[in-house]
């Protein structure tokens, strides 16, 4: 379908699974992707430079994977602290079947891969990793952190990799603009075009 994107809710095209071989939490390992969901072929550059500069999670609790695809970041942080729940979430509801049946394929017991609307309200999060859906427009895109954001719990980060000419600079302005009392915006790190920003929320 000429109009179908990764962030559709219910792709409409025929499912053709693919088998792929990816280095997720420092080993090679074998997962499943689709078509029209986010990067099928392999790990996107954003992805990698996510999980290779920001810190991994370590203390349990609810973490969240925002805008997940077929599940790196929840895969690497679930591997990298079994003792948290990763709340991977998307809009796109192969992904999230495609995150269900990696998880499963790894072992993997500590992830619930839900739609938006499934988190329920009181859950608060550890620690937010994202590589967010930029293309769906700075309306949404800034309606979705305005929702996520502040559920972070005290004295914890959001960790948000951006392509730099794809907005992270007015990404970190708005961020510190929406927020200038509650998060604290930084540029953590940068590298092949991409910067990681951390968003603080004060204990």
């Amino acid at each position: 379908m000429a109009s179908e994107h990764y962030f559709s809710s219910a792709p409409g095209s025929d499912l053709k699974l693919r088998q792929i071989t990816v280095k997720i939490a420092g080993a090679i390992r074998e997962v499943t992707t689709a078509n029209a969901i986010f990067s099928p072929e392999h790990i996107d550059t954003g992805t990698k430079v996510l999980m290779r500069e920001a810190p991994e999670p370590s203390g349990g609790g609810d973490i969240l994977d925002l805008g997940c695809g077929w599940g790196p970041i929840s895969l690497h942080l679930a591997l990298a602290d079994p003792s948290a729940t990763v709340w991977a979430v998307d809009v796109n509801e192969r992904a999230l079947e495609l995150v269900r049946l990696n998880a499963t394929n790894l072992g993997l017991t500590n992830i619930n891969a839900v739609l938006p609307a499934d988190v329920p309200e009181s859950v608060s999060f550890a620690g937010i990793w994202s590589n967010p859906p930029i293309r769906v427009g700075k309306a949404e895109l800034h309606a979705m952190l305005s929702h996520w954001l502040p559920r972070l719990t005290p004295g914890t980060d959001a960790w948000l990799v951006v392509q730099r000419n794809l907005g992270s600079d007015s990404l970190q302005r708005w961020l510190a603009d929406e927020f200038p009392d509650t998060l604290e915006v930084s540029r953590y790190a940068m590298d092949k075009g991409f910067r990681i920003l951390r968003t603080h929320k004060p204990a």
